[in-house]
C-alpha cells in the first residue's frame, strides 16, 4: 500500500513540475508556476524522507 501512496506522490511531483514550468513559459503566471515547483519539491522531499533507511 505504501509503495503505490510513494508512486502516486511522485507522478504527482512530475506532473507539478511540468505544469508549472509550463506556467512559466506559455501563460506567463510566474508566481503560480513557481507555486507548483515549489509543491513538488516538497512531495519529492517527503518521498525521500520516508524512503530514506
Amino acid at each position: 500500500m505504501s509503495e503505490t501512496i510513494l508512486s502516486l506522490a511522485m507522478l504527482a511531483a512530475a506532473a507539478l513540475i511540468w505544469g508549472g514550468i509550463r506556467l512559466i513559459r506559455r501563460a506567463k503566471e510566474t508566481r503560480k508556476g513557481w507555486l507548483m515547483i515549489v509543491a513538488a519539491l516538497t512531495f519529492l522531499g517527503n518521498v525521500l524522507i520516508i524512503v530514506w533507511p
